[in-house]
């Protein structure tokens, strides 16, 4: 039997993670997941693609906003006014809106990150619809609301990276919000169509395709080397590149906790 072994929502997109033994998911994922995003000066989105040392920065949620944290920097708090004027923000180059979260928060990852920057929240009214199989919705996610990964992938991919000689990759390169422990088989998530989780039911969307965030070293906050994009492509790549975990739209929201065990209601069909 699956079940989940660990917990991760990613408040600001690119930034570092929180991990949780309970969660409460909406329709747009796991708790504040990807709720707040780093822009440039026009509004469109950082990524550690281009600025890896996103990584190094840790967000706390708070009941009145956020709290940012850097080393070598004191921190600061960050109020959300949800009624603020709304800007231009891009993701992905879709026009979507933002809450901008002022001068001061401005200021702090600009000097963070070494590049002018802004921080966004997604307002209320944010109406994002996301692609796949079941469409659902997310905040600023890449794309849909849930990325699942199974450790029995993870441990695929660094007995191939050792067959080679490569060093093991730790699953901070992956940035899953759902760890899942039990399969005997990797990539048993691909598979996955309708699934049960505490309260939750996700259903699938489609493959996690990676990109070069995966090089980053979450730690250090620099690229760190070819893997594991090298080595996925030898045994994983998609028509849309190289694939590595499930995404899932949220279908009914719910508590997800640590323990928790899966439950499939439907199956599908591998890419591989």
């Amino acid at each position: 039997m699956a079940t989940v072994v660990e917990l991760n929502t990613f408040p600001i997109k690119g930034c570092a993670g929180t991990s949780l033994p309970d969660v409460v998911t909406t329709a747009a994922g796991l708790a504040h997941d990807r709720t707040f995003m780093v822009t440039d000066e026009d509004g469109v989105f950082r990524s550690q693609r281009r600025s890896p040392s996103l990584a190094r920065i840790r967000p706390t949620v708070t009941e009145s906003g956020i709290t940012l944290r850097a080393d070598g920097l004191a921190p600061i708090d960050v109020p959300v006014d949800l009624t603020a004027p709304r800007r231009d923000v891009v993701l992905f180059k879709a026009p979507f809106q933002g809450i901008d979260l002022g001068d001061d928060a401005a200021g702090w990852l600009t000097e963070a990150l070494g590049e002018p920057s802004r921080l966004v929240r997604v307002p209320p009214e944010h109406a994002r619809v996301t692609d796949g199989q079941v469409a659902g919705t997310s905040g600023y996610a890449d794309s849909s609301a849930v990325h699942l990964l199974s450790l029995a992938t993870l441990a695929e991919l660094n007995d191939r990276l050792a067959r080679r000689g490569a060093a093991p990759l730790p699953l901070d390169r992956f940035r899953v919000n759902v760890v899942v422990d039990g399969w005997d088989e990797p990539s048993v998530e691909d598979r996955l169509r309708r699934v049960r989780i505490g309260d939750c039911e996700l259903a699938y969307t489609k493959l996690a395709i990676r990109c070069a965030v995966t090089t980053v070293d979450q730690q250090a906050g620099v690229k760190a080397g070819p893997e594991p994009l090298r080595t996925l492509a030898d045994y994983r790549r998609t028509e849309g590149g190289v694939a590595f975990g499930a995404k899932f739209s949220v279908t009914r929201p719910g508590k997800l906790s640590v323990g928790d065990s899966l439950t499939i209601d439907a199956w599908g069909d591998s890419e591989f």
